[in-house]
């Protein structure tokens, strides 16, 4: 099954994104990222994630977004999990 990771940023996490990018993006490559990247604001700038992953079920993909060296870091001010079926661009 897909689920939708939308996690948005801590207004005050600073420099902690780029800290921590290095060990996120080698996390998400132990899984099955469908699609993924950073979300932009109007300034430009990375202000959070979507990530869309193929989980067993609702319980392994909060684990997968648990384990996330964002999520463990502290970056995310809210988080988001919503299972989803593909339609379109499959």
């Amino acid at each position: 099954m897909h689920f939708v990771i939308h996690a948005i940023d801590r207004s005050d996490a600073g420099s902690l994104r780029g800290r921590t990018r290095p060990a996120h993006l080698d996390y998400l490559g132990g899984f099955e990222v469908i699609f993924g990247g950073p979300m932009i604001d109007d300034d430009g700038v990375m202000c959070g994630s979507l990530i869309v992953v193929q989980a067993e079920d609702r319980e392994a993909a909060e684990a997968f977004a648990a384990g996330d060296p964002y999520a463990l870091a502290g970056l995310f001010e809210t988080v988001t999990i919503t299972a989803m079926k593909p339609l379109l661009g499959v």
